[in-house]
């Protein structure tokens, strides 16, 4: 009885983390742009070193992977990872396109993260920094358009 309860507890604690929405992330920034025209919402570009960069693999983990990121993304941001990894494989169009954005918006270290409004015009670049989803979230909120 007492491995039963134990059990339940257990499952009844790991729940919520297996119910966690993860945040989507697009690779195609024409048709992420397309979406946050249609939804009025911001398009988030994180150039990143996915399996390399030490300050891309922190800011992933201590903001883009957290609920609390999911849930703010999923109502206010499209996101567009834009990845040059050591190892991971890429396709030679994907990678064609994100030298391309690395060229266009001037990307000199990762992370680096452009925001585009819904009309796709820069309106920020941020990187990593302490604090985690809260001051990150807390950057994108002065980004966002004044609601009239």
């Amino acid at each position: 009885m007492k491995k039963l309860i134990l059990s339940l507890l257990m499952l009844g604690t790991m729940f919520p983390l297996l119910a966690a929405e993860k945040a989507e992330w697009l690779t195609d920034l024409p048709k992420a742009k397309d979406q946050a025209k249609a939804e009025n919402k911001l398009v988030l570009m994180d150039f990143t070193g996915s399996d390399w960069c030490g300050w891309c693999i922190k800011l992933d983990k201590e903001v883009f992977s957290t609920p609390e990121f999911a849930e703010y993304a999923k109502k206010n941001l499209v996101l567009v990872e834009v990845d040059f990894p050591n190892k991971k494989p890429q396709s030679a169009e994907l990678k064609k396109a994100n030298e391309a954005l690395q060229e266009k918006y001037k990307i000199e270290g990762y992370p680096t993260v452009i925001v585009l409004n819904s009309e796709g015009k820069k309106v920020g670049e941020l990187g990593y920094g302490d604090g985690g989803p809260k001051a990150f979230i807390a950057k994108l909120e002065k980004l966002q358009p004044k609601k009239k």
